[in-house]
């Protein structure tokens, strides 16, 4: 469905999900509604995002794989769909579940309606149901497990339903980024007329298109490459830096991406890493990682920058942490000098992010490229810039 400016289009009738549809969670608390999108059955740990707006960004957010999302905004497909936004190959929610979905696509941008690329994509949702009570039992209860059930599947017994449920793998202990990573090398040069900073390399754990044209942006030679990647070959390519993206799963079953990011630490390289690669650094400094009772997700958290004392609200979506004290210089486990918590949440004192002091490397808990979201994180960016054009001004005068 292509539309123009200022035109009003309503999904094509095969892209509109008919019939009834359940939201199951592993505690047996069912949600009765109508199907949305695909229909078939899904499973995945339900979370909420509590976004606005850019729920094309968050769709498409490898981040989400194994996830069904819920809306905590009411309305939702209004804009449409289009190319420009979306942050990744596809649509990586496992499911979605929305109050009111759009009826009517009116954007001038949209190139077709959001229930068009969730059926492309075979996400199964559902719409029609109490998302603000959804919320609360998981704001009460934690994310846990769940399904959606449409079509024939939301004819099965109760007792099936909740017992694939039940039957699936939780979130923990699970390692989903080589389901999410590039399958090769890519390259994306600097942006012409930025001055050249160097080389990165970036170990895509689940990246956003909008953080490879950043670094771009900020006169890196972006090289994305494949979680799997080995030291070997990254000491080949001799970067002048390095970036751990944001990705899905838990930061305990990541044992190969840690021990690569404790090597090219000890190399010296500059490290900057994100949502994902905060949690892996803080594993390669020695410290541990835990699951957040409900994670926080969407483009409204407050974030305390302990160095200028300022408050970012920042765009964010994971369900794990770094587990270390939020005040006062430590001494990484791992034996890379002294280590402080950079930011974190105002909302529960999670740490939202790492900073060494005697190595060039720090990280962040949440997503500075801000798509979609605010921009008062994008100056990491720029320190990065400053941190590797420094390092490698020290290198040069030696």
């Amino acid at each position: 469905m292509t539309t123009t400016k200022n035109e009003v289009t309503v999904p094509p009738a095969a892209a509109v999900a008919e019939g009834a549809a359940v939201l199951v969670l592993e505690d047996g608390t069912r949600y009765a509604g109508r199907a949305y999108g695909a229909t078939g059955r899904t499973l995945g740990e339900v979370v909420f995002s509590t976004g606005m707006t850019g729920y094309q960004e968050t769709l498409t957010d490898p981040s989400y794989a194994g996830q069904i999302v819920l809306m905590t905004a009411p309305h939702i497909g209004n804009t449409g769909a289009n190319d420009d936004d979306m942050e990744s190959r596809r649509i990586w929610v496992a499911g979605f579940v929305v109050r009111d979905p759009a009826r009517r696509v009116s954007n001038f941008r949209a190139e077709r309606s959001l229930d068009e690329d969730l059926v492309a994509d075979g996400v199964v949702g559902i719409s029609g149901i109490d998302t603000r009570a959804v919320t609360r039992h998981i704001r009460s209860a934690g994310a846990m497990r769940a399904g959606i059930f449409s079509g024939a599947e939301a004819s099965l017994p109760e007792d099936e339903q909740l017992g694939l449920v039940r039957g699936q793998a939780a979130m923990a202990g699970r390692n989903l980024s080589a389901e999410v990573t590039t399958p090769e090398r890519y390259d994306v040069p600097a942006e012409p007329g930025v001055d050249r900073v160097g080389s990165i390399a970036v170990l895509d754990l689940g990246i956003k298109r909008a953080t490879v044209r950043y670094l771009s942006e900020h006169g890196f030679d972006v090289i994305v490459l494949p979680a799997t990647t080995t030291v070997e070959e990254i000491r080949a390519i001799a970067p002048d830096a390095l970036f751990y993206s944001n990705g899905p799963g838990d930061p305990a079953a990541s044992d190969a991406q840690v021990e690569l990011l404790r090597a090219l630490l000890r190399d010296g390289i500059p490290y900057f890493g994100i949502c994902f690669g905060n949690q892996l650094l803080g594993r390669a400094l020695g410290f541990g990682t835990y699951k957040l009772p409900f994670g926080h997700r969407g483009i409204n958290q407050p974030v305390l920058d302990k160095r200028t004392g300022r408050v970012e609200i920042t765009a964010q979506n994971h369900g794990f942490a770094v587990d270390a004290p939020i005040d006062g210089e430590l001494t990484a486990p791992e034996g890379f000098g002294r280590v402080q918590v950079s930011h974190y949440s105002l909302n529960d004192h999670v740490v939202e992010g790492l900073e060494c002091l005697d190595i060039p490397a720090f990280s962040v808990q949440y997503h500075p490229e801000a798509a979609a979201g605010p921009h008062d994180a994008f100056y990491l960016f720029d320190r990065f810039r400053q941190l590797v054009a420094g390092r490698a001004a020290q290198n040069g005068a030696k």
